[in-house]
């Protein structure tokens, strides 16, 4: 039997994301986040890895601060942010900026290339010039980047913690959007082994201030660094909340509209040879008609009208990626438990599906067009860096070695796929996570061992594999098994199954977990009458709902969670989006009051299930107020629980400390109301 998954291991592991590959298919390069040695943050690094896995992964950058992959440059120059001090300024420890940084192509130490107040957020580096484009927040009335740090200066000096805000909205998932905000500029790179002091990177801001446009998005710069295409979001008119597809030229600043309809374009890349942008269009869908999302193809030039290119694609595609000919693009897609890798034709439309098995992302195409590097997931195994070739249906993939950079976790328990049937046909899958071999004698009864069934969030979501926050194998190391199902409004089944729970969050989706957990049941090992329930955010508004509409489980767990959808409405950060599947929430409350779990509170009061109510106060998306509410209603009608606040976290729990604290409560929640133990509160609380 394997190493117990302990939460010292579990915490301590390396976590990969960011794989990007060099411009001569020579370097691969991925970001590993570790603990920090406080333990109380994450701190992440760059590492290289041979694309031919026979020398060992080695690490490029190294600091108190942490790095972040940004991008390669033409001459395989690697771009990074880090908030490391400047090592010709005083250091300020109380203003941490997120500065730009190049390492040149052969190692060497890394130059600073700019360091605006607002940090540098996203990178696109022109693959045929020596030019980036890089977003910044910047104040609204600055004209420039000097005249930004003057005003952050004085508001510092003066106190002032206010903002002034004119349009909506004013704070996204995290944090407020203001005083400054994004605008997006333009520069030439000095070259690699520059080191004299006028050679600097000028930047140029290409946007000026934005106005009522919500730029917190991805972007792209032409082959020639001559172009920026980019999302361009108008809010100024709610709830239609059109999402544009731009070019800005960079010599003139001139921005024209490329792609507008009513819905969104998201995640552009501009081909090789410069002539397409291909992105992800989403519909925003209407209350009796769900979203839905295809990759587009933009003509640049403007010869040929856009057209959808996987139109017969009963999927939701994202991260699309050019083929270095531009005959092709590479994009994953939710597919059946899992994240497939995708490769569709320019001309034909034809798809075919490169490789099904796990979690795919970061796809990296060599430039002979032969091979596609990814880091790949599965349900039991955190991401690790594979290869395969770029044709071929359902292959195998060819793992790189692993080293200290990529390996040391993995769950346990058996991992099985389970199939289900809803009332109406529709086939409802679940993965099930068993326990360890050897934890089971302290847990099962009669042979059966209990379950804890886990609703996943989105709402617009699918369970597809290893997950660092919501994961089954700590979970089943405590002798539980795991149920994850995908019930209606998941992604991954085709359209149908998104258009079954779309706006009735509270109908199908709830019976499909019910009828996912009664197949499940049919089981001999596992135990019906100690069963509970998890779920964050859409899943903490399931287990609302579970809460008011059954008596199955022995305890709830609700995290981030939506409890009554008119008031949060007005306090999300993104409430006008919700209209689209909701309708109008002043002329037409019908629908929120009946998709809400606040509505059957009387219920919930009759079968006084104990819940257990987790909370976040920087979450902007589901705000806390929804957990004070909760919160106060149970206490009113008597429902038993207890409440866990992070003063210190959002949406998410990203702190490791907090996210210890977080499964120790959970944990000792489930064994005092599943298995009958006596109540353990963790000592540091």
């Amino acid at each position: 039997m394997s190493e117990p998954l302990t939460f010292d291991r579990y915490f301590g592991a390396p976590r990969l994301s960011g794989l990007r590959l060099s411009p001569d298919g020579r370097r691969l390069v991925v970001t590993v986040s570790r603990k920090a040695p406080d333990g109380k943050s994450m701190r992440r690094s760059i590492w290289q890895v041979d694309p031919e896995g026979k020398a060992p992964p080695r690490r490029l950058t190294a600091s108190s601060a942490g790095e972040s992959y940004a991008a390669f440059a033409r001459d395989g120059s690697l771009l990074f942010t880090s908030s490391r001090p400047d090592p010709d300024a005083k250091p300020d420890p109380d203003h941490e900026i997120d500065a730009l940084w190049m390492l040149p192509p052969d190692g060497g130490e890394a130059r600073l290339l700019l360091a605006p107040d607002g940090g540098v957020g996203a990178v696109a580096a022109a693959r045929s010039a020596d030019a980036i484009a890089f977003g910044v927040l910047v104040h609204p009335l600055a004209v420039d980047l000097e005249d930004d740090a003057a005003r952050a200066k004085a508001r510092k000096e003066a106190g002032v913690g206010a903002l002034l805000f004119e349009e909506h909205p004013v704070r996204y998932w995290d944090h407020w959007l203001a005083p400054q905000r994004q605008r997006l500029f333009a520069g030439r790179l000095p070259s690699a082994g520059g080191v004299e002091p006028e050679e600097k990177l000028e930047p140029v801001d290409v946007t000026g201030d934005p106005g009522p446009v919500f730029m917190e998005t991805e972007f792209d710069l032409s082959p020639d660094g001559k172009t920026i295409v980019t999302s361009w979001s108008d809010w100024s008119k709610p709830p239609a909340t059109p999402t544009d597809l731009v070019a800005i030229d960079v010599a003139t600043k001139a921005r024209r509209t490329l792609e507008h309809f009513d819905g969104e374009f998201n995640q552009p890349r501009i081909s090789p040879d410069g002539r397409y942008v291909v992105s992800v269009r989403t519909t925003d869908g209407n209350p009796d008609l769900a979203a839905e999302s295809v990759l587009w193809l933009t003509d640049l030039t403007g010869v040929t009208p856009g057209r959808a290119l996987t139109p017969k694609l009963d999927l939701w595609p994202s991260d699309p990626v050019w083929a270095p000919d531009s005959n092709a693009v590479f994009f994953t897609a939710d597919y059946r438990g899992g994240v497939a890798a995708f490769r569709v034709h320019i001309a034909s439309g034809a798809a075919e599906r490169l490789v099904s098995d796990g979690q795919m992302s970061d796809l990296c195409p060599s430039p002979d067009g032969q091979t596609v590097y990814a880091l790949r997931a599965t349900m039991s195994v955190p991401a690790h860096v594979v290869r395969f070739a770029a044709r071929g249906i359902d292959q195998q993939v060819e793992e790189l070695p692993r080293s200290v950079h990529d390996g040391g976790v993995a769950g346990r328990g058996r991992v099985e796929r389970l199939v289900a049937t809803a009332s109406d046909g529709q086939a409802v899958e679940s993965w099930l996570v068993l326990p360890p071999e050897d934890v089971v004698a302290g847990v099962a009864v009669d042979g059966r061992v209990p379950l804890v069934v886990m609703a996943h969030g989105g709402p617009i979501g699918s369970w597809t594999g290893w997950h660092w926050r919501w994961n089954p194998h700590l979970i089943a190391e405590r002798g539980y098994a795991v149920l994850l199902p995908d019930p209606a409004i998941s992604i991954g089944y085709g359209q149908k199954m998104v258009q079954r729970g779309w706006g009735r969050w509270g109908e199908a989706p709830f019976t499909d977990i019910m009828t996912a957990l009664d197949a499940a049941l049919e089981r001999p090992d596992l135990d019906p009458s100690r069963v509970a329930l998890t779920g964050g955010s859409y899943g903490g508004y399931m287990a609302n709902w579970m809460a008011g509409h059954t008596d199955r489980f022995r305890a709830i767990v609700t995290h981030a969670s939506l409890w009554d959808l008119r008031p949060f409405h007005g306090t999300t950060d993104d409430g006008p989006r919700w209209e689209h599947e909701m309708g109008d929430p002043y002329t037409d409350p019908d629908r929120y009051d009946r998709q809400s779990p606040a509505t059957f509170l009387d219920e919930m009061a009759r079968l006084l299930t104990p819940m257990l109510v987790i909370h976040g106060e920087r979450d902007f998306r589901v705000p806390v107020s929804e957990a004070l509410r909760l919160w106060t209603d149970m206490h009113r009608h008597g429902i038993p629980g207890r409440f866990l606040y992070f003063p210190d976290e959002n949406h998410w729990v990203l702190k490791p400390q907090n996210a210890q604290i977080w499964y120790e409560t959970v944990l000792a929640f489930l064994d005092e109301h599943v298995l009958g133990k006596e109540w353990v509160r963790p000592s540091l609380l």
